[in-house]
């Protein structure tokens, strides 16, 4: 009569990302040098704006808890999936599965949280200058940063403990080169129903209600920065929002592509290659957006390294 709630597998078997042998090695010294780009870009963007004072701004604030979190969601997937690719077998033991869902969820999470906040800071400092010390001030962005933050983690630990609750009596084969809660849950041998309305409400709540509130953002932005007169007026508005822009864009097309397919063998396929994207490529790609795309950090650097910029 006692009722077996433990879990029987002790192991994930991963699909990975290629079925060509022979192409692993390329692929592994490419991915390496990627991962090793988010690592050395996100963590220079923190030190600059951690060590120039100028920098200390809620922009910058903002910026360098978003290379935090790049750095944390790819190192959660990134070196497993790179050992991986040098094993025949490709496996995962169940609490390093569970470990990379805690991981990427909440990296994933608070990401989502800390672009809205980002999206809101823009907002204030184009639709409402004469009030933006106010409103983001010390007392508030701290708080902000926080409680994204602690959604993220809070998310991710409650759907940790629904999924430890599970059974899973096999099959132990995931369709992906790493842990997330869907492909998990599916491969559970109990009753998903709970999981899967905690991961609905998710997606509805934090993924969809932070991207309206994204989008409400910068639908004032474009309205404020019609209504300015001047060409240069317009330009240096646009300009104080527009690397933010790039990166909301980079992140949300890729998330949304991939949770608009309809499940196939061909789309897990594209699926694997849109994920390479938001947990490697974006994440190499922010820093040079931010540093590229703003004086202050170009000139920042130039005074911290100047052996960096020196052509």
């Amino acid at each position: 009569m006692e009722h077996s709630n433990h879990t029987r597998v002790t192991e994930f078997i991963m699909q990975g990302l290629f079925d060509h042998p022979h192409h692993q090695g390329l692929f592994f010294g490419l991915f390496l040098c990627l991962y090793t780009a988010v690592v050395m870009g996100n963590s220079l963007i923190i030190v600059v704006i951690f060590i120039h004072p100028p920098l200390h701004t809620p922009m910058y604030f903002f910026i360098a808890n978003l290379a935090l979190i790049d750095i944390l969601c790819t190192s959660s997937v990134v070196p497993k999936m790179l050992e991986n690719l040098m094993q025949e077998k490709k496996t995962i033991s169940f609490g390093g599965c569970i470990t990379q869902l805690f991981v990427f969820t909440s990296s994933m999470t608070t990401e989502v949280l800390l672009l809205t906040v980002m999206s809101y800071d823009r907002y204030v400092a184009i639709c409402h200058p004469l009030h933006y010390v106010k409103l983001m001030s010390r007392e508030i962005c701290i708080p902000l940063a926080v409680s994204a933050w602690a959604v993220g983690t809070i998310n991710s630990f409650v759907n940790i403990l629904l999924v430890l609750r599970l059974d899973f009596c096999g099959p132990n084969l995931i369709q992906h080169f790493f842990c997330e809660f869907p492909t998990i849950v599916s491969l559970s041998c109990s009753s998903t129903y709970l999981n899967e309305i905690m991961i609905f409400m998710a997606d509805i709540f934090l993924a969809m209600g932070n991207f309206l509130l994204t989008i409400m953002s910068y639908s004032f932005i474009i309205i404020t920065i019609l209504k300015i007169q001047s060409s240069k007026g317009k330009q240096r508005a646009f300009s104080t929002c527009s690397s933010h822009l790039l990166v909301v864009t980079l992140y949300y097309s890729t998330i949304i592509y991939t949770y608009i397919q309809p499940t196939s063998s061909n789309s897990l396929d594209k699926n694997k290659m849109v994920a390479i994207m938001y947990t490697l490529v974006t994440p190499t790609l922010n820093p040079v957006i931010y540093s590229l795309r703003n004086k202050e950090v170009k000139v920042a650097m130039k005074r911290i390294f100047p052996f960096i910029t020196k052509s």
